[in-house]
């Protein structure tokens, strides 16, 4: 889930480049029209900093538990020949919503679900629920009750992964709508006001006040072009996908919060009016919708960016890649605004997000001044890690600083480079009459290629992740970006296990609390200060 977020740490190559005459920035707005977009953006966001969120992607092993129904999360059916090697099962046939429609003979199909290790899920009597005939069977789960249409099963968690196998199915009447709700929310009276979310999950984060859903929407190298292409509520797992913009608006209704949504970067106009006017539908008329395109075009490991970069090119907007893709974000972000605005009337609940790379504020200003994109935004989006990007060369030094070292080299290095990028950020911003945000922020503790192969160092940058120091540097963190007035502020990211591939949850379990982890603790703390919670 996370080896992308490695990948945006290596992508240095844009600190220096050569101004083409495609890149020249126009006229910045004068003091007047500088004022009066600031006093604009002031009545959207506010003048105070704002604590959001980005939630973590679906996938069986997402430990964050959103769900009451966990088969929402489960993958692509595995397909098994009985008596073959594991996975060697003919290719099945599948209805459009990703069900299985008929099995051969000596065949199965199945899943894994709450792959999730430690006893971190709930363990107890699971109801599963499901339409047609057939027969399922269960790994790792013990049956106690058998009925058509119903199976209670008993779950240990301690066990890790339990299976659910579909070994027969009706081709007139296949099993299909499978449920596995967890304990205690097997009948439509227990979910009457949850709905589909787990209740703990509700409240973990009612602290928020906006939600990002990047990896709930699979933006990362999504090919979504057409509306027909779009997840659907109906579809049999959100994790294959992404998760329906109906079932994100209905989440956004449970919570007081509002909405930071990311358009696919190849998405025709028709898919963005449908989204739009979905979520004009979806949404109580109080929420406001943030509205970004894609997911880091500026970064040359998506394929998002190699579309944009073409497309930019093919408009003869510059001749490199990395050009072409940032003056395409300012071009194709203006369109997307406009279409935004016609479906809600106006610009009053939308904030028009243009995304830039943190770190060069040169790449910033070729955003925001093609063709004077900053007329129709209202803030400059960053990511301002608190980057310990370490490569295989510097490991051998970074294994010797040991775990006293390390977080000394955060405390007196990497949070000042940070602040100083957060500050080179909003001075740009504040030229350009707009407001400053994170779209993801928070540490970047993190091995790169090869470096993260070596458990010596994984354990030290692990480690650091734990202690109450990397706490306190995330409230020196916050602290500064409230101070330098930034406003919009979301972490990257909610909840996810701790590994070689990064530390980028705020816990690793659904069942940790804020006496577990002291960046965690400073994170709700803070939110609870700015948005009043």
């Amino acid at each position: 889930m996370f080896t992308f977020r490695i990948l945006r740490f290596v992508q240095t190559l844009f600190c220096v480049v050569t101004i083409c005459s495609c890149c020249v920035a126009m006229a910045q707005p004068s003091d007047a029209q500088r004022a009066t977009r600031l006093r604009e953006v002031d009545a959207k966001l506010g003048s105070a900093p704002i604590m959001g969120l980005n939630l973590a992607g679906l996938c069986d092993w997402n430990t964050e538990l959103p769900f009451v129904d966990v088969f929402l999360e489960s993958r692509q059916w595995i397909s098994q020949r009985r008596g073959a090697s594991w996975g060697a099962g003919p290719a099945l046939e599948l209805d459009e919503h990703g069900w299985v429609k008929r099995l051969e003979a000596d065949c199965f199909a199945e899943v894994p679900l709450c792959t999730i290790s430690g006893g971190h899920y709930p363990s107890g009597v699971y109801t599963v629920l499901y339409d047609g005939r057939g027969k399922l069977e269960f790994g790792n789960a013990r049956v106690t009750q058998e009925a058509p249409g119903k199976t209670l099963i008993d779950v240990d968690s301690n066990n890790e992964a339990f299976w659910l196998r579909i070994v027969e199915t009706d081709p007139e009447d296949y099993v299909r709508n499978i449920h596995v709700y967890l304990p205690g929310y097997g009948s439509q009276e227990s979910r009457a006001e949850c709905g589909v979310w787990n209740p703990q999950f509700l409240k973990r984060w009612s602290v928020m006040k906006v939600f990002r859903t990047m990896d709930w929407q699979a933006t990362n190298n999504n090919s979504t072009r057409t509306w027909s292409e779009r997840p659907k509520p109906t579809d049999a797992s959100y994790a294959l996908r992404g998760m329906p913009l109906e079932i994100i608006c209905d989440f956004i209704s449970h919570v007081d919060a509002d909405l930071w949504i990311c358009v696919p970067d190849d998405a025709d106009d028709d898919y963005v009016k449908n989204m739009a006017q979905t979520l004009h539908a979806n949404l109580d008329a109080t929420r406001k919708v943030y509205v970004e395109y894609s997911n880091e075009v500026w970064n040359p490991s998506f394929e998002q960016y190699r579309r944009s970069a073409a497309k930019g090119r093919e408009l003869g907007l510059a001749t490199s890649d990395w050009e072409a893709a940032w003056l395409y974000t300012a071009r194709r972000s203006v369109e997307i605004f406009t279409i935004f605005e016609e479906v809600f009337g106006g610009t009053e609940r939308l904030v028009r997000i243009l995304p830039t790379q943190a770190v060069n504020a040169y790449v910033s200003e070729q955003i925001v001044s093609y063709q004077d994109a900053w007329r129709h935004a209202d803030a400059l989006a960053i990511a301002p890690y608190l980057e310990m990007g370490v490569s295989e060369e510097a490991r051998p030094e970074y294994e010797a600083l040991g775990l006293d070292g390390i977080l000394e080299r955060v405390e007196t290095h990497v949070l000042s480079e940070s602040i100083k990028h957060m500050r080179e950020q909003k001075e740009l911003a504040d030229r350009y009459g707009l407001a400053l945000v994170c779209y993801e922020s928070g540490q970047g503790l993190v091995g790169l290629f090869g470096a993260n192969d070596h458990d010596t160092l994984n354990d030290l940058l692990i480690g650091a992740n734990g202690t109450e120091r990397m706490g306190a540097v995330y409230r020196e963190y916050f602290k500064a970006w409230e101070e330098l007035g930034g406003r919009t502020l979301c972490h990257f990211s909610s909840v996810g296990r701790w590994s070689k591939w990064g530390s980028w949850g705020l816990i690793e379990y659904a069942d940790q609390t804020t006496a577990d982890v002291p960046k965690y603790r400073e994170t709700i703390d803070c939110a609870k200060r700015w948005n009043k919670r």
